[in-house]
């Protein structure tokens, strides 16, 4: 299965899809076509945006997109948000 993040234009994800590995080229291998094919097919279902390839295991983009993280576009990773340090 390939997963795919809408990144808006703050950089920040708001939602995560998983797609069938057969609606891609390649079989939904991470690339530049792969990735044009992904976000051509979340517009043909109506989901506008800016669609991303991630890894849930990991492979590419430094770590799986969660919601609220940042696509940061110079290291072409996701950044996990910084969680607040509770101090007393």
């Amino acid at each position: 299965m390939a997963h795919v993040a809408r990144i808006d234009e703050d950089g920040i994800v708001r939602e995560v899809h998983v797609l069938r590995n057969e609606d891609l080229p390649n079989n939904g291998e991470f690339s530049a076509e792969t990735e044009a094919a992904a976000n051509a097919f979340q517009h043909s279902l109506g989901l506008e945006g800016n669609w991303k390839l991630t890894s849930y295991n990991g492979n590419f983009r430094g770590r799986y997109a969660g919601i609220g993280y940042k696509y940061d576009e110079a290291l072409d990773e996701f950044v996990a948000p910084e969680v607040p340090v509770e101090t007393e």
